[in-house]
């Protein structure tokens, strides 16, 4: 008992270091977010100055316009597409069916800046040879955040869709109802939570991604997480920990709310019976 109990205590608290080396520099930056002294490290008293600062300053409201703008509608999309894929491929019984989840979850896999290469390449060579794409600009940022996100919604939607069983389908088709109608009053409703879940992690992930955004803009299109970069390249001041501070703020209630939708209803029994 001795043991169990030292090796119990011996892995909460590596458990403990491990989370303070992750949150404690975030932890840092969102309190030196309201540091009254613009010296970042000299704390001298509390303010919120600075949020209302860089709310003020007409380039961050800019890049968060396009941020939110980019956000939603790949949100929205990606949810589309990934449930889409999700429902194609849940009870697929085609030869086709296994080298299709690979290559959708190979999104996932590789590295994130070898598909933001591949997508610039693509993107230029593709405006080049059919003058009705569009140059690099935001219309380029969301197909790309569009590939990356939509994996992520396959993954969710899918594992929920495979796993609540058929059992209600076919009821519903044995009483008469027709697969639009199955879909829409028994499907649907079941995997709600799942593709609410999707489309707020997407909309997390498009949110606050550096690398396929700076890889796919133009020059005159900068997202939020380009113009804290671009700042920080000279230097932290308070602003850029204010709006660090809050693009924090809405990923973690963005993740938060992903995990309470998959979570809050995900106890429904596989066959669909109470």
């Amino acid at each position: 008992m001795n043991d169990s109990a030292t090796r119990r205590r011996l892995l909460t608290g590596w458990g403990i270091l491990v989370l303070l080396f992750l949150y404690l520099p975030i932890a840092v930056v969102i309190a030196y977010s309201f540091n009254a002294n613009e010296a970042v490290s000299n704390w001298t008293g509390f303010t919120l100055d600075w949020f209302t600062r860089a709310w003020e300053t007409p380039r961050y409201q800019k890049a968060l316009g396009l941020s939110l703008k980019i956000a939603v509608l790949n949100a929205i999309i990606a949810t589309l597409l990934g449930t889409a894929a999700a429902l194609a491929l849940g009870r697929a019984r085609s030869k086709w069916k296994v080298p299709f989840s690979v290559l959708v979850f190979l999104t996932l896999v590789v590295p994130e800046i070898v598909i933001a290469v591949a997508s610039r390449i693509f993107f230029v060579k593709a405006h080049e040879g059919f003058s009705f794409f569009p140059s690099l600009g935001w219309k380029t940022i969301l197909m790309a955040h569009v590939v990356w996100s939509s994996a992520v919604v396959v993954l969710i939607v899918r594992s929920r869709f495979t796993g609540m069983g058929s059992s209600l389908e076919e009821a519903s088709f044995d009483l008469g109802a027709g697969p639009v109608k199955t879909f829409v009053q028994v499907t649907l409703p079941r995997l709600l939570p799942a593709i609410v879940a999707g489309a707020l992690l997407s909309f997390t992930m498009s949110f606050d991604n550096y690398v396929l955004s700076v890889f796919t803009a133009s020059g005159d299109n900068e997202t939020w997480p380009m113009a804290v970069f671009n700042d920080v390249r000279f230097g932290v001041t308070p602003a850029v920990n204010a709006i660090s501070t809050v693009m924090f703020l809405v990923v973690a209630a963005g993740v938060a709310g992903a995990m309470w939708f998959v979570t809050r209803k995900s106890g429904e029994p596989a066959d669909g019976r109470g």
